[in-house]
C-alpha cells in the first residue's frame, strides 16, 4: 500500500517516536500530508522547533520508495499499526512501535505468547529449568519469545524449537544483521519455525541503548514474562518492571540463595512476582490450561485446507470482507461458510474484524533469513 511508505519514512527519523506520530497521525488524518506538511502545520500539530528542524532536514534526503525495496532486498517486510494482522497484544500498548520489521511469520496463534528472559550467564540449573518450563508450555501451542541474547534468552529460543514450538526473538538492533552474531545459526532456525522481530530500521547497530526499548516489545508480544535467573542489577529485571507497568503477569523462578544469579529473581518473588515451579503454574495463572490455545493447535494439525478454504481465500485479502458477501461470491451456504471461517481463524489463515468481516492473514508469506 502506497501509505505504508511513510510509516517506514517516518520509523526511520530521529526523534519521532510512537507518542509524536500518534499525535502526527490524528492531526493530520494520514502520514501522507503528516510527511509533506509546512513547518507551520507541524508545530500546530504539536511538535517543537527541534524536532521540526531536524525532521525536514531528514525527509530531504529520504528516498520513501527506496526503504521498501531495501526490505525486499533483505528477504525482511513490515508490519504497521494500520494493518490489520499487527500483534494485538502489543497494539493495546500505548507506546507500541509504529513499525514492526519481520522475517520469518507472525501467526494469529502466536498471541498465545510467554516470555522468558534471564542473565546472559546462565548456569546449567538456569538452562535445565528453561527447557523443562518451555516443554510443556510448546505441547499447550504456547509461542515462546525472547530476545536472542546469550544464556537464558538463546536456551529458550532452543527449547522451543527443540520440542517443536514456535518462537519468536525480538531484536535490538536492525532486521538486517544478527546480534550477537555467534546466533545467526539459530536465527535462521527461528525464521524458519517463527520469526525474528524488531522495531529498529534496517542498518541500526545493536547499541545499549536499544536493549530496553526491545524489552518492551518482549514484555509487549507476551501474555506474561518469565524471569529463570538475573543478579540484581540486570535487564531481565528491567523487562519484569516493564511488563508490571503494561499490566503482565510476572513469573519468577526461585534458586539458590547463596547463587548470585538468583539474587534477582528471588527478590522478584519477595516484591510479589509469582513463584514458579513448574510450566502449570505459568499456564494456571495464564487461565491457559486446556484453553483455546490448545483446541487452536488440534485444529491447525488435523484440519487440512480443502475447497471451501481454498475458495474463500480466493476472495479474502487485506480489505475487511464481510460473510454475506463471501457466501455471495462463493455461492456457499452460510452454515458452510462461517464453520469454515471458524476453523480458519484458528488456524491462523484469518482474522475478524468488526462486524462479521474478516481479512486474510499474513501467514502465506515467508520471509527467511539471508
Amino acid at each position: 500500500m502506497s501509505a505504508r511508505k511513510y510509516w517506514l519514512g517516518f520509523n526511520v527519523i530521529k526523534g519521532i517516536g510512537p507518542v509524536r506520530l500518534r499525535a502526527l497521525q490524528s492531526y493530520f488524518g494520514d502520514l501522507e500530508p503528516a510527511w509533506t506538511a509546512s513547518e507551520r502545520d507541524l508545530l500546530a500539530a504539536g511538535l517543537d522547533r527541534r524536532t521540526i528542524s531536524s525532521f525536514l532536514q531528514a525527509r530531504n534526503s529520504i528516498q520513501l520508495d527506496q526503504l521498501s525495496d531495501d526490505l525486499d532486498r533483505i528477504g525482511a517486510a513490515a508490519l504497521t499499526l494500520d494493518d490489520a494482522d499487527y500483534p494485538a497484544l502489543l497494539r493495546e500498548l500505548p507506546d507500541a512501535p509504529p513499525v514492526l520489521y519481520i522475517k520469518g511469520i507472525v501467526l494469529d496463534m502466536d498471541r498465545w505468547a510467554v516470555a522468558f528472559v534471564g542473565t546472559r550467564r546462565a548456569t546449567v540449573y538456569g538452562r535445565d529449568v528453561t527447557r523443562e518450563l518451555i516443554e510443556p508450555l510448546v505441547h499447550a501451542g504456547i509461542t515462546i519469545v525472547s530476545g536472542l541474547a546469550l544464556g537464558i534468552d538463546a536456551a529458550a529460543h532452543k527449547a522451543a524449537l527443540d520440542a517443536g514450538g514456535r518462537t519468536l526473538a525480538v531484536l535490538g538492533c536492525g532486521i538486517d544483521m544478527v546480534y550477537p552474531p555467534e546466533h545467526r545459526h539459530l536465527a535462521a532456525e527461528i525464521v524458519q519455525n517463527g520469526a525474528l522481530v524488531t522495531e529498529f530500521p534496517p542498518g541500526t547497530q545493536p547499541e545499549g541503548k536499544n536493549f530496553p526499548v526491545r524489552n518492551r516489545t518482549i514484555s509487549g508480544l507476551s501474555l506474561g514474562v518469565v524471569v529463570v535467573e538475573a543478579p540484581e542489577s540486570s535487564g531481565a529485571l528491567l523487562t519484569a518492571d516493564i511488563a508490571a507497568e503494561q499490566g503482565r503477569d510476572v513469573f519468577a523462578v526461585p534458586g539458590n540463595i547463596t547463587a548470585r544469579t538468583s539474587r534477582g529473581t528471588n527478590r522478584l518473588i519477595q516484591s510479589g512476582a509469582k513463584l514458579v515451579n513448574c510450566a502449570e503454574d505459568i499456564m494456571d495463572e495464564l487461565n491457559l490450561t486446556r484453553s483455546a490455545v490448545e483446541v487452536s493447535t488440534t485444529v491447525r494439525e488435523i484440519a487440512p485446507a480443502d475447497e471451501t478454504e481454498q475458495a474463500l481465500l480466493a476472495y479474502l485479502d487485506s480489505e475487511p470482507v464481510h460473510i454475506d458477501d463471501l457466501c455471495q461470491r462463493t455461492g456457499l451456504p452460510i452454515t458452510r461458510v462461517s464453520s469454515a471461517l471458524a476453523l480458519m481463524e484458528l488456524k491462523g489463515m484469518v482474522s475478524r474484524q468488526e462486524g462479521m468481516s474478516y481479512v486474510r492473514s499474513r501467514g502465506g508469506t515467508h520471509y527467511r533469513l539471508d
